[in-house]
């Protein structure tokens, strides 16, 4: 081979490289180009969550709406009630970090293959889409979470495909769909589930007082003198006697409640029972006083919260809080301080627990048969009547028993038994016939 045709090889080489080289550059560019973010960028190029004051999310048959009303984000469809923040801002955040972990080019009428149409009836083929939008209603950005991403090679140990992440289309890009990590597990169309969980409750009860049904009376109190002592039955009947198992689980009444919904004020009526309303007032020794009007709801009893219906729960909350601590004789100086330190701390804990449960005082609550149960106990089950001795029987029918022994009489009647008397042994009279004729054996 002489240098003529090793030059003419060495160009030939070079060319076929650079062809190759083109080839790649330029899939690249295709492959780089064919949606508008690609895996590992993020899926907004700069999401405004900061301006954002209105959230719509629509499903395939229900909705939500909630808006930002100074610092509090609220409920549209639970007239403005308070929402949790945490789920707001952790759904923003989410979107303004979220990044793309595999892009696909697909136009905008692919979307029922992703789980996004607008037409399906099925939640999980329609799909969740959220407009979020700034103070003016101008529309800052749109997204629809579509399907959950299934993995068959992480399946759980119960057997079925675990999700990888979801489906999710931004509107502003039509360049193509996403897949993403993220699962969205929070975001809902279902109105409780954004709902701020704040509720009542009353702590070191010192009185409970319950009406008898539709009626505006007192049916039983209970009262007690300390935190630490026993419930009494105020008006006791003498053959009334309270029974303590019953009544000492209402010390911690409401402790841990939770409601189920909040009722608009237009559906209240429609929703409520046309008997069985009841109205309970709780006391308590730092001077709060609760007033709770409970009515059943005319829907059937749910299995899980209990033997009966849900309750509607309205109340009102009121409190005359001391102004300065009592001080006690001979107290040491050292002592006074920080007994007034925890006085303030406290009546500040106090003074934030009233203002709560104040802005809630007027909403209506739907709550679990299993919460109000402990309270709607009736004066019958509280109590145990003391069952009297019978007549003519001063030992209240006890059988008394040979030896002193006593033992109760199965019908209440006293049976005496006199003493058993076991007469001596009869001695044998001495016969000389029956000697005489024993000494003519023994010959």
């Amino acid at each position: 081979m002489n240098k003529r045709q090793v030059i003419i090889l060495w160009i030939i080489a070079l060319a076929l490289g650079a062809s190759v080289a083109i080839v790649k550059l330029t899939e690249r560019q295709s492959s780089q180009s064919s949606t508008q973010r690609a895996p590992g960028e993020t899926l907004f190029e700069s999401f405004p969550a900061i301006d954002v004051s209105t959230v719509e999310i629509k499903g395939a048959t229900e909705s939500v709406t909630l808006t930002k009303k100074g610092d509090t984000w609220t409920l549209t469809q639970r007239d403005d009630y308070p929402v949790n923040p945490s789920f707001v801002n952790d759904l923003l955040r989410t979107l303004k970090n979220l990044k793309v972990t595999r892009s696909m080019e697909a136009g905008p009428s692919f979307a029922p293959r992703f789980g996004m149409d607008e037409t399906a009836t099925k939640p999980e083929d329609h799909g969740l889409t959220a407009v979020f939008k700034d103070a003016s209603g101008n529309k800052l950005a749109q997204v629809t979470l579509g399907k959950n991403i299934e993995s068959a090679a992480s399946a759980s140990p119960m057997g079925g495909a675990s999700s990888v992440g979801r489906y999710i289309r931004n509107h502003a890009d039509e360049s193509g769909f996403y897949a993403v990590s993220e699962l969205f597990p929070a975001i809902s169309v279902e109105a409780p589930r954004w709902l701020a969980t704040d509720f009542i409750s009353p702590e070191k009860i010192q009185s409970i007082a319950l009406s008898p049904k539709d009626n505006d009376g007192t049916d039983w109190k209970l009262t007690r003198e300390s935190e630490q002592a026993e419930f009494k039955l105020e008006g006791a009947k003498a053959e009334e006697t309270l029974n303590t198992t019953e009544a000492s689980p209402l010390k911690n009444l409401f402790s841990y409640a939770r409601f189920d919904d909040v009722v608009p004020a237009a559906d209240v009526e429609k929703r409520s029972a046309s008997e069985g309303k009841r109205t309970a007032t709780i006391e308590t020794f730092e001077g709060f006083t609760y007033t709770i009007t409970l009515t059943p709801t005319n829907a059937p009893a749910k299995p899980l919260s209990g033997s009966g219906p849900n309750y509607l729960l309205s109340f009102t909350v009121d409190a005359e809080l001391p102004k300065e601590r009592k001080k006690e004789e001979d107290e040491k100086p050292e002592d006074a301080i920080a007994k007034d330190k925890a006085f303030t701390d406290r009546l500040k804990t106090l003074t934030e627990k009233l203002e709560k449960e104040k802005a809630l005082a007027g909403r209506t609550f739907e709550v679990g048969d299993s919460t109000v149960q402990p309270l709607l106990k009736d004066r019958a089950t509280l109590t145990t009547k003391a069952s009297a001795a019978p007549a003519g029987n001063p030992n209240g029918g006890v059988q008394q028993l040979p030896g002193g022994l006593i033992a109760p009489s199965p019908r209440g009647i006293q049976a005496v038994t006199s003493p058993i008397t076991v007469p001596p042994m009869e001695e044998e009279e001495y016969d000389e016939e029956d000697e005489d004729f024993e000494d003519e054996d023994d010959e």
